[in-house]
């Protein structure tokens, strides 16, 4: 038994560190075409993702108008354009394979599309289509704000989604992350055609957009094509910056829910992920997510699902999270908060490290599998303000150490936003409490 163990550890790490070097043989090209900002990845992959970012997220828009980014994008790509209506559009892509896309999240949205490599030219037309010609169609329109408001709905009737959206909210009041980017059923009902289409068009331009292009294509193919599409957008203002917000304070908010079980959670403010503490406490609580795992699920049977985890796609605002569903909340949140308890005063153990290194960096590396998942991964980088990490990710990570990862859970667990979802009576506000701050550090 030791034997195969041994032999699916040395296999599993040598396909790590072909993966490694395969995936750092091209770097990322940063372009300007006129203007535009473009990175380029070339890949040996036939599948091409292409994204237009648009920075800023909920600083583009105040809290009434939540989600009308979600449902300009959603229209954008679903609605048809000037040129072809809905059908004739989605008949066109689908002849082809061509898939569209959006996201619209805190920081930031995107309209994303993927082809393969034989349909590349009408792809791009097609997407070039969507971005620069959007109908904006009342009846489509109509159609698309139906789903969302019944999308929205049904999140503010799951727990789950709904203690996330009350998490932000109280952790976040008064500050951009207080918006839901896919709105709320209120909001989303009281956005217009006209709403829409104004926010699409203040929005999509050189000062806040870039490109992304991964795949199997030439720089000067992508270059030529956006100089005859893309380039011509008009150079608007510079994206709206929300300052970072760092969680200093701690706090409870109880929200009374007749439900079957209790949820709740905890929001900490962590390091922007572009820091030397960012890679760091993505590992770190990787770990913490192991132990509630196995402290408040296996031993404890508190919990079918808890966990711990940082929220990295939180660009401005990164935070950490705690999270467990129970019927005994006061022992579950004393459990979750002794072990972090537990890694302020004593640290994590060497072998956590060695194991989470190698689990960290597999996942890491098969989320960039795909083309659309290097795009995406790209984007983001390039957002947090450094695009280089994405390529030097590997890099960083492995150089971690035991020191970094005592220092970085210290230094930010030590304030805790509780918010609580459930049976009022079965909690008290002094339930909700604080890690200890220790005078010897393991670091």
């Amino acid at each position: 038994m030791k034997r195969i163990s041994l032999n699916i550890v040395l296999s599993s790490t040598l396909c790590l560190l072909m993966w490694t070097d395969a995936f750092a043989q091209n770097g990322v090209e940063e372009l300007n075409v006129d203007g535009l900002k473009v990175y380029f990845k070339h890949t040996p992959k036939e599948v091409i993702s292409v994204r237009l970012f648009v920075d800023g997220g909920t600083a583009n828009y105040t809290l009434d108008k939540q989600g009308v980014e979600a449902m300009a994008y959603n229209l954008a790509v679903n609605g048809g354009t000037t040129s072809k209506n809905k059908v004739a559009f989605k008949t066109a892509a689908e002849k082809i394979g061509t898939e569209f896309g959006f996201q619209a999240t805190l920081d930031y949205g995107d309209i994303d599309m993927t082809c393969v490599k034989p349909f590349w030219d009408e792809s791009w037309a097609l997407f070039t289509d969507a971005v620069m010609h959007p109908a904006f169609d009342p009846y489509e329109f109509k159609l698309i704000q139906d789903q969302m408001i019944a999308s929205a709905k049904q999140a503010e009737a799951n727990p789950d989604a709904y203690l996330q959206k009350l998490a932000l909210q109280m952790s976040f009041k008064q500050k951009n992350y207080e918006k839901d980017p896919q709105g709320s059923s209120a909001s989303l009902t009281g956005l217009t055609v006209d709403d829409v289409k104004s926010y699409y068009s203040s929005v999509i331009g050189k000062g806040r957009c870039f490109l992304v292009v991964v795949g199997n294509i030439s720089e000067d193919d992508v270059t030529s094509k956006v100089k005859a599409t893309l380039a011509s957008l008009t150079s608007k203002s510079l994206a709206k910056k929300g300052s970072r917000v760092v969680l200093s304070t701690s706090g409870q908010n109880i929200v009374d829910r007749d439900i079957s079980t209790n949820y709740l959670c905890g929001v900490m403010s962590g390091p922007l992920l572009n820091s030397p503490d960012g890679i760091p406490m993505m590992m770190a609580m990787n770990i913490m997510y192991d132990r509630f795992f196995v402290e408040l699920r296996t031993k404890r049977s508190l919990s079918y699902a808890p966990a711990a985890y940082f929220n990295s796609n939180a660009i401005t605002s990164p935070y950490s999270m705690l999270y467990i569903s129970t019927d005994t909340p006061k022992k579950a949140i004393s459990v979750m908060v002794d072990l972090l308890n537990s890694v302020k005063r004593e640290g994590f153990k060497p072998e956590e490290l060695t194991d989470k290194k190698e689990q960290f960096l597999t996942a890491y590396l098969s989320g960039l599998e795909t083309s659309a998942g290097q795009s995406n991964a790209i984007g983001r980088w390039a957002l947090r303000g450094n695009v280089k990490m994405y390529d030097e990710f590997v890099t960083r990570a492995n150089a971690v150490t035991l020191k970094d990862l005592n220092r970085v859970i210290d230094q930010n667990t030590g304030a805790i936003m509780w918010t609580y979802l459930g049976h009022k009576a079965d909690v008290q506000p002094t339930d909700f409490v604080q890690t200890t701050v220790y005078k010897n550090k393991p670091y």
